[in-house]
């Protein structure tokens, strides 16, 4: 894929090492450029001072969790307009109720196929 999506940033945040380089493959191979976080503080962190086109956040992370986190972005005039894509193992639609009112853009599970990833993630990049 060239075109825009080759100067496109994502920010992946989760705390599982083989979930993060799986997402880090895939978006590279789709021509993304991506940036990481293990925990919340530094997704935060890192939100703030690499300004991502999007982010891919987990729910249950250490520190603070991909709700909350979701929230702060939401909240900040400087990144509310960033979308959020929540990627959890977590399927039930409390889960996802709760990420949209969190401000979430997206809820996908892990259990998906990556096409749905990519689908979602072209969609959002296009808002």
């Amino acid at each position: 894929m060239t075109g825009t999506a080759s100067r496109k940033k994502i920010l992946i945040v989760d705390d599982d090492p083989a979930i993060i380089r799986m997402l880090d493959k895939l978006m590279q191979a789709h021509g993304y450029e991506t940036v990481k976080a293990q925990d919340g503080f530094q997704a935060l962190t890192m939100a703030r001072t690499e300004k991502p086109d999007l982010i891919i956040l987990d729910v249950m992370l250490p520190g603070m969790d991909g709700y909350k986190i979701c929230r702060w972005i939401k909240f900040d005039q400087n990144l509310k307009k960033i979308p959020v894509m929540i990627l959890t193992s977590r399927m039930s639609p409390q889960d996802e109720q709760l990420a949209f009112e969190c401000g979430a853009d997206a809820f996908v599970t892990k259990a998906v196929k990556t096409e749905v990833i990519l689908s979602q993630l072209k969609s959002l990049l296009e808002m």
